[in-house]
């Protein structure tokens, strides 16, 4: 972090000093009480009071409260700069599913909120990465393109519902946008955690093809199925604003995700509960790691705080040393 003076040519306010010094030199030496007395002689053996010496202090302490108060003009402040350094990070895609199925409740409280929750801790883990997040129903959008702003991409997973788009559940159209983001990336790894509880079965691209297209480009897909065995409480239908629920059988294109991963040299997980995604995750964050050269950027920001508070607190004393032991009696 780098610190300057915004102002610095206030600095030539400490000029004034030299007058104020010679004004209180002058001032202390004519403005003396004077009385008419034959000899002084008696009041030589006396020792001086230690007010006289107090007087001093009090105008050392007005000349350090201007002092802070030209600190403050010149605005101490660390300024904005970039550093480049070697750190162990890689681009990755997050690819998120938001059919209606993903509000099955085999999950606490549901699919897509036991997913956001894991993401946003392996997001908030992997703080030198490139990170993006994709999101699909029966179309795709990116909702957040590539950064390695984790507090941007943690709020938009945060946020992100059912409903956003129309539904269905359109994979190969997801990872065809996801390949889009990351294919110009500079990481050497490049890699796609797609999370999906169903089967394709809508959008343009095929996910085979998707599949091979990110192969072409050097892209592992990692492929996450979510949801318990047997059976789990879909949601059917919604009346007067409240979902209903109803036992359905737990259908999840296994071959096919598998297939995706294979063809890129990636691996497929299944998430039978909220803990195996999260050892998902934690496995697919020991995996994709790759050294690689990071700018990173750093804002203005103003130190004028401790000369405000400093200037206060010399204020305090002079008020206090001036109306107590200093008072003086017209």
């Amino acid at each position: 972090m780098i610190s300057n003076l915004s102002h610095p040519a206030m600095l030539w306010l400490f000029l004034l000093y030299i007058p104020l010094i010679a004004w209180y030199v002058y001032s202390g030496r004519s403005a003396q009480p004077a009385m008419r007395m034959s000899t002084t002689e008696p009041f030589d053996s006396l020792p001086t009071s230690w007010k006289a010496h107090m007087r001093h202090v009090l105008f050392g302490v007005k000349l350090a409260m201007l002092g802070c108060l030209i600190i403050i003009l010149c605005r101490p402040q660390s300024h904005e700069s970039w550093a480049t350094s070697d750190v162990e990070g890689t681009d990755i895609v997050l690819t998120l599913d938001l059919s209606a199925s993903m509000l099955a409740k085999d999950f606490s409280p549901n699919r897509l909120e036991a997913a956001k929750d894991v993401a946003v801790q392996f997001v908030s883990g992997r703080e030198n990465d490139n990170i993006g997040l994709v999101i699909f129903a029966s179309e795709s959008f990116t909702q957040v393109p590539m950064t390695m702003d984790n507090t941007i991409l943690v709020n938009a997973i945060q946020q992100v519902q059912i409903g956003m788009l129309e539904d269905g559940t359109a994979i190969g159209d997801g990872i065809a946008t996801a390949i889009n983001r990351i294919k110009d990336g500079k990481a050497k790894s490049k890699s796609l955690i797609l999370l999906t509880d169903g089967s394709n079965n809508c959008g343009v691209v095929a996910p085979v093809t998707a599949a091979q297209v990110a192969k072409k480009y050097g892209i592992k897909i990692y492929t996450i199925g979510v949801g318990s065995n047997g059976s789990a409480p879909y949601p059917v239908s919604s009346y007067g604003g409240s979902i209903q629920y109803q036992n359905m059988p737990v259908v999840i294109d296994e071959a096919t995700l598998r297939s995706i991963a294979s063809t890129t040299g990636g691996k497929y997980f299944r998430a039978t509960n909220k803990g195996v995604l999260k050892q998902i995750f934690a496995e697919i964050d020991k995996l994709e790691k790759t050294h690689m050269d990071v700018q990173r950027f750093s804002h203005t920001e103003d130190h004028y705080q401790p000369w405000a508070l400093a200037l206060m607190a010399l204020l305090v004393l002079y008020l206090v040393c001036e109306y107590t032991v200093m008072r003086r009696i017209p």
